[in-house]
């Protein structure tokens, strides 16, 4: 089996989210998404501490597709410099990951 990855990054809408999520499952760079939120998130930006609701989408996809895919959420995302960050999968059942594959695969090998 491949090497997956779980990615992700946060909108500041659920509308935002959700775009982004149909956008790189549409495309084939992640094989599901979840937007979950809100949450409130804490942060430092351009030097000043701050507060935020924002909506985090999480991203399954391979390692080998992680590069597509960070290029893809940079380039649609509303923010300029946005969190995109991907966690390895350890573990996961095989029936699952297997579909994780054969989504985002190209449409003639599937």
């Amino acid at each position: 089996m491949t090497d997956f990855v779980q990615v992700s990054t946060a909108t500041e809408t659920r509308e935002q989210a959700v775009q982004l999520a149909e956008s790189v499952v549409r495309a084939r760079l992640a094989a599901g998404a979840q937007v979950v939120g809100p949450v409130t998130s804490v942060f430092w930006h351009l030097g000043e501490f701050g507060t935020g609701e924002e909506w985090q989408l999480l991203l399954k996809t391979t390692a080998e597709r992680y590069a597509a895919l960070e290029e893809h959420l940079v380039a649609h995302h509303p923010w300029d410099k946005p969190e995109v960050v991907a966690v390895p999968i350890t573990a996961g059942s095989p029936p699952y990951l297997r579909w994780v594959e054969a989504s985002i695969a190209p449409s003639e090998s599937r």
